[in-house]
């Protein structure tokens, strides 16, 4: 069909059914379509002065190898991405100026207890807890935001039994604007922007060589394949430590045995290699074969539609698929023919940064349960229940130590998360004590912070991807009474004031989605940004860069391989399960069912 004819009639559809409902060879259209215009209309920079352009020669190593702080990836721009850079945006910069009159309408705390609070566990009995400890995974690898000395503070209602009255919160901190800018303010990522898992190598030099061990390019880690706890702070000794609890420190430890795998492999075919080169690759094909998982297993588990899983499918391995891409290498040339991976570096219309409105869009506290069941991989008999602060911080570090890997793995593996959902959010995470002393309501926070960092209220977030703005807050609710009424009381029956978290949230989903279809829109631009403005998944996703070796690797494998080389006694319960994010079956053999409302 020619190719005019093609747009014409995905033109058409488009305009007459959404994406998702439209047939598989048409959606999949739509989709290129949708990402194209969100390339070119929904990519700003916020960088002032921009980025210095490089012109002497590149320090020794960087073209060669992914740095700590992220410098040189881009090597015509060295700081693009780096740790320090300003977060983006994905929309015009006079849309996201914070309200700031309207910072505490309505007030956090009240959204939090009225609309977020968690009645009753809402399981997504399609998932199991490794998808919600996999996106905090994720998470502390592209963003932390860099904090300020000041507080905000959000009134306490008399009634309210939180203790501090007013609730103090961290400001955000500013970046610097230069004189006379009329920009609105930005903010900096502690992180570094690229996918490069530096949640285990960290975002400076001193956390990557303190996570070193020195020996044949391997990572710290102890016998038993957990982490270790640096004894000068008592946090565990990895790239990025905040906010820790026993699943971020079970996928810590997969990723640094499966990093500690990688150098063995390396070194059997390269013996003369240093320990700063097998470091250095083996770091490479980590990354791949992480950035793998989460394009083709762990978004297709979340949304589970065709047409996602064809399309992130097709992000990673092109429309001909892994086989043929062997046969004939030009067909990498073509992204969507051959896949992101390997195709040509493009940044699009702006330099490459994550944005404000990707953090909003990954704010998926509701998967996290408020209670553990650690069951036994040989008989599925209790070993231990929790609550989720008996397994935060230094308590969590310290439960962990009594309980096998098998036993986590096989319990997170036949648990479900929660859904994102109105009422789903956690308890624990509404009333958190942390190490240091802080008490936080993270409910409130993620309601505020949105809105000091200018991030549009739903409607006017739906308008700027160029979707309709709901009409009503029965269309909002897809006709849910009691949620209609809650949010008319919340918001004064005004549809503007509706916070982006909460319509997210509230808004009616797609067959096959976990999350709403709005958050999608900038997921699907900024899931493929992350690959294709990053030459070591582009122009140098490379047998010369990688090594043959290191590109059989990662085609090789996903989470279930990584999981069984290093917890093999948990490898019969995802026997014959299709996804490793789907619920695995039971020491019984029967997959495990939702336990109360279904999502």
């Amino acid at each position: 069909m020619p190719e005019s004819i093609l747009g014409k009639l995905t033109e058409y559809l488009g305009q007459n059914w959404p994406w998702y409902k439209q047939p598989l060879p048409f959606a999949l259209a739509s989709l290129v379509e949708i990402r194209d215009e969100l390339r070119a209309k929904n990519l700003y920079d916020t960088e002032e002065p921009p980025f210095a352009q490089n012109t002497g020669a590149l320090p020794v190593g960087v073209k060669e190898a992914r740095t700590a702080d992220g410098t040189y990836n881009d090597l015509m721009y060295p700081a693009m991405g780096s740790r320090g850079c300003r977060f983006g945006r994905n929309f015009p910069l006079d849309s996201v100026h914070p309200d700031t009159a309207n910072l505490m309408t309505p007030n956090p705390r009240e959204i939090s207890t009225r609309l977020l609070a968690r009645r009753e566990f809402q399981p997504a009995g399609f998932l199991n807890l490794l998808t919600a400890t996999w996106i905090q995974f994720m998470v502390h690898d592209w963003f932390a935001h860099r904090q300020s000395t000041e507080k905000h503070e959000i009134p306490i209602g008399p009634d309210d039994p939180w203790p501090d009255k007013p609730m103090t919160v961290t400001k955000s901190a500013v970046s610097p604007a230069p004189a006379g800018s009329s920009h609105p303010p930005t903010f900096i990522n502690d992180n570094t922007h690229w996918w490069d898992a530096s949640q285990l190598y960290g975002s400076d030099a001193v956390t990557a060589v303190k996570v070193r061990s020195g020996v044949d390019g391997k990572l710290k880690i102890g016998a038993d394949g957990k982490m270790l706890v640096d004894p000068s702070t008592g946090e565990e000794l990895t790239g990025f430590e905040d906010n820790g609890w026993i699943g971020l420190s079970m996928l810590h430890g997969l990723f640094v045995a499966e990093h500690n795998s990688i150098c063995d492999m390396l070194k059997a075919h390269h013996p003369d290699w240093s320990d700063d080169l097998l470091y250095a690759k083996a770091r490479l094909i980590n990354v791949a074969l992480i950035a793998k998982i989460h394009t083709v297993e762990w978004t297709p588990a979340i949304l589970p539609n065709l047409i996602t899983q064809k399309a992130m499918h097709t992000n990673w391995y092109g429309l001909a698929g892994d086989e043929l891409q062997d046969v004939f290498k030009f067909l990498n040339e073509s992204e969507v023919l051959g896949g992101i991976p390997g195709s040509e570096t493009n940044h699009h219309s702006a330099p490459y940064s994550l944005t404000e409105e990707f953090v909003s869009v990954y704010r998926m506290h509701a998967l996290i349960p408020d209670e553990f069941v650690i069951r036994s991989t040989e008989n599925d008999a209790t070993v231990a229940r929790y609550e989720l602060p008996e397994i935060f911080g230094k308590r969590g570090r310290a439960e962990m130590a009594k309980l096998s890997l098998a036993d986590l793995f096989y319990s997170f593996g036949t648990s479900h998360p929660g859904a994102v959902r109105l009422h789903n959010y956690p308890s624990a995470l509404r009333n958190l004590h942390k190490d240091d002393g802080t008490h936080l309501d993270l409910a409130s926070i993620d309601i505020l912070r949105d809105r000091e960092r200018g991030v549009p209220r739903y409607n006017q977030f739906r308008r700027l991807l160029r979707k309709e703005p709901v009409r009503s807050f029965e269309e909002l609710t897809g006709g849910n009474a009691a949620l209609t009424q809650e949010l008319r009381e919340v918001y004064g029956n005004d549809l503007e004031k509706v916070d982006l978290m909460v319509g997210l949230y509230a808004e009616p989903l797609p067959e096959g989605f976990g999350f709403s279809e709005t958050a999608f829109r900038i997921f699907v631009l900024m899931a493929s940004r992350r690959l294709k403005s990053d030459r070591f998944f582009t122009n140098d996703y490379t047998d010369a860069m990688y090594t043959p070796e290191g590109m059989q690797w990662i085609r090789a494998n996903g989470m279930f391989s990584v999981i069984a080389r290093h917890v093999p006694h948990v490898a019969a319960a995802f026997e014959g399960v299709e996804n490793p994010f789907a619920p695995w079956k039971t020491a019984g053999g029967v997959p495990v069912k939702a336990t109360a409302a279904s999502s």
